[in-house]
């Protein structure tokens, strides 16, 4: 008899801080999308992108350039000069390697400085929202499998994301 009255309580227990346990969902792309801020880091992103694409295709013409001049040239070169000029075009090639590897690197750098003010604000204004609306936990949409239930909070968020992007 104490333990059926014992699994009974605790049964009331976990249904009673189940139903007290308050679940919110947000879709973040709508967030970021609605961000004024974040708008003017993607045009900002993408400007560095675009003048490292230009500089990349200005040092692959020079590259091209060098190779169509080794290639006529060539049957007029000695052995070691023909060595030598390989030697340039080797090391042409492998400083375009290394810049387009180092823009790679500072593209990652400059996305990560650009974005990670704008995903503090996005914490923030979440905070925020599911404070005043007293739940628990905040789910991500797109990357939730499967929800059913709990608050939509999307629209609360991107009114106090609009605050603090001010």
């Amino acid at each position: 008899m104490k333990k059926v009255l014992l699994a009974l309580v605790l049964i009331f227990s976990v249904t009673s801080l189940m139903a007290q346990t308050k679940v919110g969902h947000v879709n973040s792309q709508k967030l970021l999308d609605t961000l004024p801020s974040r708008k003017v880091a993607i045009k900002k992103l993408q400007d560095f992108e675009r003048s490292g694409v230009t500089e990349l295709q200005e040092m692959e013409a020079d590259f091209n350039k060098a190779v169509a001049k080794y290639q006529a040239e060539l049957p007029n070169m000695s052995p070691v000069i023909a060595k030598i000029e390989e030697e340039k075009l080797m090391k042409k090639q492998q400083a375009l390697q290394d810049r387009e590897e180092s823009l790679n690197n500072e593209m990652q750098a400059y996305s990560q400085e650009l974005n990670a003010p704008i995903l503090s604000r996005v914490q923030k204004a979440v905070s925020i929202v599911a404070e005043r609306l007293k739940l628990n936990y905040v789910i991500d949409e797109s990357v939730t499998l499967y929800y059913s239930g709990g608050t939509d909070i999307t629209t609360d968020v991107i009114k106090e994301l609009l605050i603090l992007d001010k």
